[in-house]
């Protein structure tokens, strides 16, 4: 039988204690806690741990504590009442989730830690996870010192740096801190917020009455989709009249220098240009004016320039690039990278940076040898050379927790379609980053018939650098593939000298100003993350996102909900607005509820708190005194406003066929009944677990969507 092999920094770490003394780990998901104890050499598997080598390696399944419910903290509270507004706990306590599953395994994390010498938070490296398990700490009232394990990735490199750098807890205070300061905003916000707007415009005469259902992200993300759909419904189209002309087989454009409804060109230095004739009479006058004349042109301006490799992928800007070219929702592509995550082929992905740190570098190299077998032929152009050390892809003070989202250099073997695509994407966004800028040249010819200017640009790629490395080996969807088509519509034009002259094809066009796009999943993710404002710059949006709504990890989450609240649905890509959500965003006046700016500011502040910048206890009165000015503010409403409930046609299930006549149906089955601790239905592994609303899998961070609520 082989030797076990024990790293030196593990049997350095045990040495500390006696043979008697043992060092609990504790992970948030039973597939990183195997990881880790194999790494340990805890490799006897016992009920609910794993042990070995004076390790004892848990786990928790996400929250299995959460803040108690109001009527944990007084009876009064149970009952749903306006009087008993606002609900604010002296103390915040915290409770197990009512699931048997989670109470046994909970028993079995609070007898490791009564009898452990040392603990070692192995929980997810973000805010939520410090929260998750430092609750679970704090229920079984562990008393030991505890150390922290951060690391970006689950390889078996990453776990054992990670253990030879281990830090005391203490050092992530202000991450709990921020953490439970959210939790405590969401719970006073929702809790208040959602019995109050239910109570009093609520319609009090359905039998089945739903919650008007408040949140402070997932509120101001539906008053943007409500937004956009109103000025969808208000937009009145005016037509106007394009007037072009082909020279020489290239198509120039009239340049209107009125400034009316007019828009910057590209160009730097050029006149506004209007987006066309106001009216027929005018676009028929220049074009009757120039039919019989000769076209000349009047200047030929060229410019080289480059555009350097797009920015790595945060978790907002790789949901944003899925939903584009493979329709996959937020969700979706969270569940997918947070699997190749785990299957250690990519780093931890709940992150909203998209620089790498300088330390990083030395390991690139390793990186790109390791995934060789699938993109070699990529490879190839960075073979023989130093890599290429870019400040837009390198630089520590832009990282905080964790970097950018790239291959750990494990090499993708056996992957589904759906995790290959997402594979793919950051693959190939990491090689980019190691190839030249892309060389181009841009060309700008302006000419004149009967007075009247016209121009025509063009853009030549000279080196395409980076843009060697396709995007995706996928086929992207339709519209993607339009906007490309649209994005990198480069043509070159013919050489054009200055004062050259001759015949032309003048051409008028009716056309029509166009309304707002609703929101896909995309464009909202955008929205959410700039707190609204909608802007391409990179640089811009960086600074938005310290005021973002939510955060990267929790964003598909709010949009999920609201669906599945009827409080918006989706028309093909697009979202839109039930009218409960409409009807409910416009009885709220309170722009606490639903700025999103204002909401950003309360991420930043949370974001502050973590980085030792703002008091947590501030925060928290703050809060307080929010919330009661809000309870007193709708209390004195007295409009009798209701929200109705939403139409029936808004269900995404086929109504069943009806029955052909004659023929007797077969009898149904018997409906399984569905308890908590029973297999889950629909990925045969995870146990069922009871939320607050429905039953759910135990394996939902992994991926499973299977719930079914409450009757």
């Amino acid at each position: 039988m082989p030797r076990l092999y024990i790293p030196y920094y593990i049997l350095r770490y045990s040495l500390l204690y006696t043979l008697q003394d043992v060092i609990v780990c504790i992970a948030e998901k039973p597939s990183v806690a195997r990881d880790i104890a194999k790494v340990l050499g805890a490799t006897q598997q016992r009920q609910g741990y794993w042990e070995g080598n004076n390790y004892q390696v848990t786990w928790t399944y996400g929250h299995l504590c959460e803040l108690k419910y109001p009527e944990d903290y007084t009876p009064l509270w149970k009952r749903w009442s306006l009087s008993s507004l606002p609900m604010i706990p002296p103390r915040f306590g915290i409770r197990l989730k009512e699931d048997r599953g989670v109470k046994e395994q909970f028993a079995v994390i609070e007898r490791l830690m009564k009898n452990a010498e040392r603990i070692v938070n192995c929980g997810d490296a973000g805010q939520e996870g410090e929260l998750i398990q430092r609750w679970v700490m704090q229920k079984a009232q562990a008393q030991c010192p505890v150390d922290r394990l951060w690391i970006s990735s689950l390889t078996e490199e990453s776990i054992r740096e990670g253990f030879a750098a281990l830090k005391p807890q203490e050092d992530y205070r202000s991450l709990y801190e921020a953490g439970l300061c959210r939790a405590i905003g969401d719970w006073v916000l929702g809790m208040n917020a959602t019995r109050l707007y239910t109570l009093k415009y609520g319609d009090n005469r359905a039998s089945n009455r739903q919650p008007l259902s408040i949140g402070r992200v997932q509120t101001p993300t539906l008053a943007l989709i409500v937004k956009r759909q109103k000025e969808i419904d208000e937009f009145k189209p005016e037509p106007y009249w394009v007037l072009t002309t082909v020279y020489r087989q290239t198509v120039f454009n009239v340049v209107l220098n009125d400034n009316d409804e007019a828009e910057s060109t590209p160009a730097k230095g050029n006149a506004a240009m209007k987006r066309g004739f106001a009216t027929e009479e005018e676009g028929r006058k220049a074009l009757e004016q120039i039919k019989d004349t000769e076209f000349t042109v009047t200047a030929v301006e060229k410019k080289k320039g480059t555009e350097a490799p797009p920015r790595l992928f945060d978790l907002t800007s790789l949901q944003v690039e899925c939903n584009k070219k493979f329709a996959y929702s937020a969700e979706q592509t969270l569940n997918f990278i947070q699997s190749l995550y785990e299957k250690k082929l990519t780093t931890y992905p709940r992150v909203d940076t998209t620089y790498l740190s300088d330390d990083i570098y030395p390991k690139c190299k390793q990186i790109l040898n390791g995934i060789a077998g699938t993109y070699g032929e990529l490879l190839v152009p960075l073979r023989g050379s130093v890599l290429k050390k870019s400040k837009k892809v390198f630089d520590s003070s832009k990282v905080t927790d964790h970097h950018a989202i790239i291959p750990t250099g494990v090499a993708p073997d056996a992957l589904p379609d759906t995790e290959r695509n997402v594979y793919d994407l950051v693959a190939r966004r990491f090689i980019q980053s190691f190839y030249p800028d892309c060389r181009f040249a841009t060309t700008t010819v302006e000419g004149e018939a009967a007075n009247i200017p016209f121009k025509a640009t063009g853009k030549q790629i000279l080196e395409p650098g980076w843009r060697a490395v396709a995007a995706s080996a996928a086929r992207p969807t339709s519209h993607e593939a339009e906007e490309e088509t649209d994005k990198d519509g480069e043509r070159a034009l013919p050489d054009f000298v200055k004062g050259e002259h001759g015949p032309h094809s003048p051409e008028l066009a009716q056309k029509t100003t166009q309304p707002p796009k609703p929101y896909t999943e995309a464009t909202l993710l955008r929205a959410m993350e700039t707190a609204g404002k909608l802007v391409d710059n990179e640089e811009l949006r960086d600074a938005l996102k310290e005021n973002g709504i939510g955060r990267p990890s929790t964003r598909a989450a709010i949009i999920e909900t609201l669906f599945r609240r009827r409080y918006i649905f989706r028309k093909r890509k697009a979202i839109l607005p039930t009218e409960t959500g409409v009807q409910l965003i416009s009885l709220i006046r309170e722009e606490l509820l639903k700025s999103a700016e204002l909401t950003g500011r309360w991420e930043k502040k949370l974001r502050q708190i973590e980085h030792h910048e703002y008091s947590a206890p501030q925060f928290v009165e703050e809060l307080k005194q929010m919330v009661q000015d809000l309870v007193m503010e709708v209390l004195r409403d007295n409009t009798h406003r209701q929200v109705t409930s939403s139409p029936a046609e808004i269900e995404e299930t086929p109504a069943k066929a009806p029955a052909k006549a004659g023929v007797k149906s077969a009898a149904k089955p018997k409906a399984k009944i569905i308890r908590a601790g029973s297999v889950c239905p629909k990925c045969g592994q995870g146990k069922v677990i009871k939320g607050r609303t429905a039953y759910g899998c135990s394996r939902w961070q992994e991926g499973c969507d299977w719930r079914k609520p409450f009757k």
